[in-house]
């Protein structure tokens, strides 16, 4: 079968390796209709995540399901399906405390070794481990391209305005607009945000936080401090989500965030980084960090998406082949799209 692979920082290219086999009972193999390019897949990209050269990659899919273990009970062969980023046993101490994301078991697909060392699903056919927890059959009418979100785009997003959680009538800013970041702005509305400041640097993704309620804020152009303060009678955030990954997107998350407030680090960190514990100490801080439980999410995010309450669908701004994988990385490392849909 043919599979995106990663060679070397800055180099993929679609291979052909062996289609994939059943190894335990609770396992299931997908024909991949549809799989997504996503933000953390750039992290790969550059070489921020060490991964063998010739490793699939990808963690987002939307298919069909093709064989499945004995133990396998919530999908059956012919069910339409879509698969989150990670895996989750059921069983474990985590697991029984609704933790999925960190299962002693879990195994993130396309991340190699230090996640598990489970092929990716930027490929014709992607193994499923512990198939229960880690598919779900996709609503009737639900086109491949949201289904996807449930995932792991949304799925974070949705994590994300969670971990507060976010109430009716509070406040919320989200710095960096990227599709976790633009479903971040969605998820937080459908909260029940009174406001939501959108914080990046690039107009077109600016506008779009704005058709989705949001108010826009240049990051080096605007105010995004002056905004917040005006907006919540000088208090700051609820809620400040860090949906890039970067130590002066934390920083100002904690500087936007209100005394007593919640910093979601959403985005991707790899490396060690500083932050200002003063600020995090003296304001009273929580901070969230880590995988987002989408596992634990999926369910009301596809009802969501399919009653029409969330819909990121203007996110999807290329769909491409599967062949087409090298032009396609080489386009969403230049930014010049949102999201990309690969299909077989």
């Amino acid at each position: 079968m043919r599979a995106v692979t990663f060679q070397a920082p800055g180099e993929v290219r679609v291979d052909e390796v062996p289609e994939p086999e059943l190894l335990e009972s609770d396992d299931a193999i997908v024909r991949v209709d549809a799989s997504g390019i996503c933000g953390s897949d750039l992290h790969i990209f550059h070489g921020r995540v060490k991964l063998d050269r010739g490793f699939i990659i990808g963690h987002e899919f939307v298919g069909e399901v093709v064989a499945a273990g004995d133990d396998v009970s919530r999908v059956a062969v012919g069910d339409r399906v879509l698969g989150t980023y990670c895996t989750a046993c059921g069983d474990c101490f985590f697991c029984a405390r609704e933790e999925f994301h960190k299962c002693d078991e879990g195994r993130v697909f396309g991340h190699g070794e230090t996640l598990g060392s489970l092929q990716g699903a930027q490929a014709e056919q992607v193994l499923v481990p512990h198939a229960n927890l880690g598919l779900r059959k996709v609503p009737e009418g639900l086109s491949d391209d949201l289904a996807l979100f449930a995932g792991d785009v949304m799925g974070t997003a949705y994590h994300a305005i969670q971990s507060r959680p976010l109430a009716e009538g509070e406040s919320a800013a989200v710095i960096g607009l990227g599709p976790v970041g633009l479903c971040a702005v969605q998820a937080a509305k459908a909260a029940g945000a009174a406001a939501v400041v959108a914080i990046d640097t690039v107009p077109e993704r600016l506008e779009m936080a704005r058709s989705f309620g949001a108010e826009p804020v240049h990051l080096t152009e605007g105010d995004p401090r002056g905004e917040v303060k005006k907006l919540t009678e000088g208090r700051g955030v609820d809620l400040a989500v860090d949906a890039v990954g970067h130590p002066e997107a934390l920083e100002l998350a904690c500087r936007l965030a209100r005394k007593a407030g919640t910093v979601s680090a959403t985005g991707v960190y790899a490396e060690r980084i500083e932050l200002h514990m003063g600020i995090v100490w003296i304001k009273a801080l929580t901070l969230e960090t880590g995988h987002a439980n989408v596992i634990k999410h999926v369910d009301p995010v596809l009802e969501r998406l399919a009653s029409g309450e969330l819909d990121p669908s203007p996110l999807v701004t290329h769909r491409m082949g599967l062949d087409d994988a090298p032009a396609a990385y080489e386009a969403y490392d230049k930014r010049e799209a949102l999201k990309i849909v690969l299909s077989p």
